[in-house]
């Protein structure tokens, strides 16, 4: 499937954004996204019969709406995110601009000039805040768009002055043009708020040259796989790589989200992004500079803005149809009237109609939605949660079943020694000396049970004391060793072992792998390894079922008493064990089906981590991957990436969800309920031009600030 990106230089206005995008998506086989958040168009082609548009056909479909906007074909798409200006060097004019108008209205208003003196500083002070507004309206119009906020406010303003209310007129365009800059900075305060999180790449790295044995400084992305690079303290690291000498801690902080520091050492993976916080690092490159960790949280951000919620594209096709029926409607109100009410006079009606027309401007709710969900993306990144779209963070709000994947994601993974039971019937029998045995058995074994006993057991045993090893395949091992107690020959695994050796033992009834152990024929004792439950997991289970979860399930290739276990103490509703990649699809749908036969409406969720985790959380409402530095799998067919292991990140995630949304549904209901009633009180000749100013511009600036709050989640 072919692609092809553009970049909007200069596009600011939801509105118009949502216009591109509708007409663009009307290219015969190809569909179109426009990401607002990096001034981005993206078209990807749906039908191969069909040829791809011109970059001339893209110009004009934009300029359509935004004749201003500098229209760029995109031919490699930068790792980095576009650097944005800064708030003043962005609407420098438009501030300087009010500031002006607004002077030489308050002069006009507060002093008692000549009538001529003050009409001559309205009309200087209106044609300073207006003129863009009303040149804006005159180009689209020539464009065929008509109905527009520009045309609204310049025909409300213009009809003012011709009937008289010059104060008036010239106040609604200071003020449409403070709601238009309180706008365009909230849009760009968005943008760089995200974009602070990602300024975490380096644009050179310190390559060490084998040959002569001096550090150079290359491009990032001109490093070869395998090249050892130096990290100072204090640096970043520029690409991902294994370290190789030095020990140090990081700061993960833009990674994760979390403050606090990781230690580092020889053979542990170091990530692109994270801070060498203490010592001289040397790091071998692992990937290129294009597949780094980095890279892949600045393109999950980078395309947040193109997946937009339900709420966003519902109040864009809403505004399409709302302006041209309230253009139609005030000009009934200003002609009808005199034709139908004995005595009505026009310029009282026009007046009224007037009114109505600066209340009706879209402006407020169709700004403040999309700001609502970048507020939420951004919020969730600081928290070290990565959320592909507004679409899924809506979608998270609605889900109340989440179906999880045990190992990695529930659990460390990670086997440990959670039981020693020697046997009862030995007087000499300790903690101790089974797993002093159990340790000697296992220490030339690769399997990842043997590195839980050596772990447990603290030390390394003596090499020199084993003097023969016999794998025995499906069942375990025997070892002949010389302790103290002289040579013994020691067995440990699983029962066939020790019935292949006739040795009598105890059955115990315990969750977990059993390493059975014995010397000399005679039973000692066991060992139980099992994975651990991560640390908050049950505390994180409670909360979910606090924030909206009804049914939690776990979908696992385990074995049935393990899961069972970890399931009961995690104090989840069902457990299904056993199951192969595809037999979790099947379970999910099973769990699905039944949830609508049961006419419930919310979402279902699927968490895992790894590579087989993969299918399940793309069949799901909202698939959530734990840990997103590890399965490249799981983060492509995930909504959601929760970039630390952190099972309570969920619970965060699910209230910030839960807040944008709230904050999206306060501006829509706040938005067009102050407006119908004063649409009302307009059409009805009670609410003034004045009114209509604060019914227009006031509640903007009050939902642009509302949504501004989606970006807070420290409390949350």
């Amino acid at each position: 499937m072919k692609r092809q990106s553009y970049k909007l230089k200069g596009l600011d206005c939801p509105t118009c954004a949502g216009k591109i995008e509708a007409e663009a998506k009307t290219i015969e086989g190809w569909d179109a996204v426009v990401n607002l958040l990096t001034q981005e168009m993206h078209l990807t082609q749906k039908d191969e019969t069909k040829s791809a548009p011109t970059e001339e056909q893209i110009r004009n479909i934009v300029h359509k709406y935004e004749p201003d906007v500098e229209v760029e074909k995109i031919h490699e798409r930068s790792p980095v995110m576009a650097q944005f200006p800064t708030i003043w060097e962005e609407q420098r004019e438009s501030i300087l601009r009010l500031g002006i108008s607004l002077i030489l209205f308050i002069v006009a208003v507060a002093f008692s000039f000549p009538k001529p003196v003050n009409l001559i500083l309205f009309i200087v002070s209106y044609l300073i805040a207006g003129l863009p507004v009303i040149w804006e309206a005159i180009k689209l119009i020539g464009k065929g768009q008509v109905f527009t906020e520009y045309f609204l406010m310049s025909i409300a303003t213009i009809g003012a002055f011709f009937i008289g209310q010059y104060s008036e007129a010239v106040a609604v365009m200071i003020f449409y043009l403070l709601g238009e800059l309180f706008q365009d900075i909230a849009v760009g305060q968005s943008r760089r708020s995200i974009q602070s999180l990602m300024e975490i790449r380096p644009d050179v790295a310190f390559v060490l040259n084998n040959e002569t044995g001096e550090v150079e400084e290359v491009a990032a992305e001109d490093v070869e796989v395998g090249s050892i690079i130096r990290v100072r303290p204090g640096e970043r690291i520029p690409l991902d790589g294994t370290v190789v000498e030095g020990s140090s801690s990081l700061d993960m902080s833009a990674l994760t989200g979390e403050s606090v520091p990781v230690s580092i050492v020889p053979g542990e993976m170091a990530l692109s992004g994270a801070i060498n916080r203490q010592a001289l690092l040397q790091v071998r490159v692992d990937k290129p500079f294009g597949e780094s960790t980095v890279n892949r949280i600045l393109d999950l951000v980078q395309n947040a803005g193109e997946n937009k919620a339900q709420t966003e594209n519902l109040i864009s096709r809403f505004a399409r149809y709302y302006t041209p029926f309230v253009v139609f409607f005030a000009l009934g109100l200003a002609v009808l009237p005199t034709l139908i009410i004995p005595g009505a006079v026009f310029s009282d009606w026009l007046y009224r109609a007037l009114v109505f027309l600066v209340i009706s401007c879209p402006c407020a709710f169709v700004v403040s939605v999309p700001l609502a969900f970048f507020g939420g993306i951004g919020g969730a990144s600081k928290r070290g949660i990565l959320v592909k779209g507004g679409n899924y963070l809506e979608a998270l709000d609605q889900v109340d079943t989440l179906v999880f994947d045990k190992t990695g994601t529930l659990t460390k993974g990670q086997f440990e020694v959670s039981e020693i039971i020697p046997a009862e019937d030995l007087a000499a029998a300790s903690d101790e000396k089974l797993l002093e045995l159990a340790a000697y058995a296992e220490l030339h074994s690769t399997h990842p049970i043997a590195d839980a006993i050596l772990k447990s057991y603290g030390q390394r045993p003596d090499s020199k004391k084993i003097k023969d090893t016999e794998e025995i395949a499906g069942k375990g091992v025997r070892v002949v060793a010389e302790l103290d107690r002289g040579q013994v020959e020691i067995l440990a695994g699983n029962t066939k072992l020790l019935d292949q050796f006739n040795v009598p033992y105890t059955a115990i009834d315990r969750a977990g792998t059993k390493v059975h152990v014995a010397m000399d024929g005679i039973y000692q004792g066991t060992v139980v390894i099992a994975d651990q439950l991560k640390e908050g997991a049950v505390e994180a289970i409670a909360d979910l079922k606090n924030v909206g979860i009804k049914h939690t399930y776990i979908l696992t290739g385990d074995n049935k008493i393990i899961s069972e276990k970890v399931g009961e103490e995690l104090g989840v509703d069902q457990v299904f064990a056993e199951l192969l990649p595809q037999d979790k699809v099947s379970r999910l749908e099973a769990i699905e089906k039944a949830k609508h036969q049961s006419s419930s409406k919310g979402k279902i969720g699927t968490v895992g981590d790894g590579i087989n985790d993969a299918p399940l959380l793309a069949r799901a409402d909202v698939g959530i991957a734990m840990g997103g530095l590890g399965s490249d799998a799981a983060i492509e067919a995930s909504d959601i990436v929760i970039m630390t292991d952190e099972i309570d990140k969920l619970v965060t995630a699910k209230r910030i969800a839960r807040k944008t949304n709230s904050i999206a549904k306060q501006n829509i209901v706040l938005a067009l309920g102050i407006k119908l009633v004063f649409l009302t009180l307009g059409a009805l000749g009670i609410a003034t031009m004045w009114q209509a100013v604060f019914a227009d511009v006031g509640v903007t600036v009050f939902a642009v600030l509302n949504s501004t709050r989606a970006l807070l989640t420290k409390k949350l």
